[in-house]
């Protein structure tokens, strides 16, 4: 191919490394990579990958962990199917601990723990627990969380239920991911008796599991129960924080219960507090929804005046409400703003302008202004 005066890109290099790797010659994909850094190139996570892969092959456990150490250390994050491939291979070496520490690894860094990586995360935790090896809460923690982001809830329930067996105590941490798994597949009935179940226990949630909580039951429109819960943190004195209310601020007005909204949304200064960003974004849009544009646009008025600055949420939410009216009047003001303050619209908003300048219904002022801006 350098013959006949081609010269190889990242793409051909890639290939060359992936091929010796996998046919278990990862001497020779060593020198494809320094190949690759020395003309300039940008290897990705894929390379990373195939080599880590091509020693796990060789049975060279320990330089692939070192490998990928040192890749980290020069700025190259290994992804999930990374750590899978060593996790793989610490299994079959019985390195099991070694495992399981990769496990919280991927846990601090909030990766995703695909079905592949949760299987041989599994194995490793039962090799570990066949050796005679007590589990920490903490391991047992990583394998739930992985089961309700998949929403495996059965198999994480069968794990919560281990772990009582064995004499150990399901921490806070425990309880609330299970309480979300529950959510999350739309059983919140399951996830309050979980709650009633815990607090018999003798543990007491925190205001994240009660945010885990609330957030499950508006989703799944479980509204009744949702304001029983949070009358229960008032009463308890807990700690009513701006995220709970925004919980329940997003909650009513996805529903269209823009009154219950608008109460929580005017309690927060009696409450000692302040409305963020995030709460007048879910509040202007819920009154866009409700074709409450002069309140909305009041609202925007007010955030600034309160301190609080408008982010590229907030204008591509009002610009879309007044769009979807045909006020281009005001529309135009605040994409005068928008791009004053380096804010870019979004694609949703794009679109919007796009379908409405090729037709006829555009006005002259809003056609002015893209003529301006072009």
């Amino acid at each position: 191919m350098e013959m006949s005066g081609i010269a190889p890109d990242v793409c051909t290099l890639s290939v060359l490394t992936n091929c010796f790797c996998h046919l278990s010659r990862v001497d020779f994909g060593f020198p494809i990579l320094a190949r690759i850094l020395k003309l300039g190139f940008q290897p990705d996570s894929i390379v990373l990958n195939t080599i880590v892969k091509g020693l796990c092959l060789q049975g060279r456990i320990a330089e692939a962990v070192k490998y990928a150490n040192k890749m980290e250390k020069i700025g190259y994050k290994p992804v999930t199917i990374t750590y899978g491939t060593i996790i793989n291979g610490m299994c079959k070496i019985g390195e099991t601990e070694v495992a399981i520490g990769l496990l919280r690894k991927i846990e601090e860094r909030k990766l995703e723990l695909n079905v592949v990586l949760m299987d041989e995360a599994v194995k490793a935790f039962n090799t570990m627990v066949g050796k005679g090896c007590s589990p920490f809460i903490f391991t047992y923690n990583i394998l739930i969380h992985g089961y309700c982001k998949k929403r495996r809830i059965d198999e994480a329930m069968s794990l919560f239920r281990e772990i009582t067996n064995n004499s150990m105590i399901p921490d806070v941490v425990t309880y609330s991911t299970l309480m979300g798994g529950f959510c999350r597949v739309g059983r919140p009935k399951n996830a309050l008796e979980l709650l009633h179940e815990m607090q018999g226990c003798g543990q007491h949630p925190d205001w994240r599991t009660y945010a885990i909580l609330l957030d499950g039951l508006c989703k799944n429109l479980h509204f009744q129960e949702t304001m029983t819960l949070f009358h229960e943190m008032e009463d308890k004195k807990l700690d009513l924080n701006i995220v709970i209310y925004n919980i329940l601020i997003h909650g009513m007005c996805n529903a269209g219960k823009l009154t219950t909204a608008r109460e929580l949304f005017n309690t927060l200064p009696t409450k000692d507090l302040q409305a963020d960003v995030w709460t007048y974004n879910i509040m202007i849009r819920g009154l866009c929804k409700e074709e409450l544009l002069k309140e909305a646009r009041m609202l925007f008025e007010q955030m600034e005046e309160n301190g609080c600055s408008p982010d590229h949420f907030t204008y591509d939410t009002i610009i879309q409400g007044f769009l979807q009216h045909n006020e281009t009047s005001w529309v135009v003001k605040y994409l005068q703003r928008m791009v004053n303050y380096g804010f870019l619209a979004n694609a949703a908003t794009v679109t919007i302008l796009i379908d409405l300048l090729s037709t006829k219904q555009a006005d002259k002022t809003l056609q002015e202004f893209f003529q301006k801006s072009v």
